[in-house]
């Protein structure tokens, strides 16, 4: 039984193969590899840090009325307040 290789299902040929590794051995550029094109975009020079909090559904609701109404994201409305209550 031969098996083909597969992505997502779909089966890669023997040349797409070879092609993947002859890019491979001549090298790859590094500066193009490191460049973010997949994933939310960063928020500064360290990576944020996710945390959880409770709201009621009134509070949640006051927090969306204020983003629809400013154009804002959620999480832009919350770390607003925040970095007003911090001041």
């Amino acid at each position: 039984m031969d098996e083909k290789e597969t992505i997502d299902g779909v089966p890669v040929s023997d040349e797409q193969i070879a092609a993947w590794s002859a890019e491979a051995e001549a090298g790859f550029d590094v500066t193009a590899l490191r460049k973010r094109g997949r994933g939310r975009p960063g928020r500064g020079a360290e990576p944020s840090q996710v945390v959880a909090l409770r709201l009621t559904a009134d509070e949640l609701a006051q927090v969306d009325e204020r983003a629809a109404r400013e154009g804002k994201s959620r999480s832009d409305v919350i770390r607003e307040a925040l970095a007003a209550a911090a001041a």
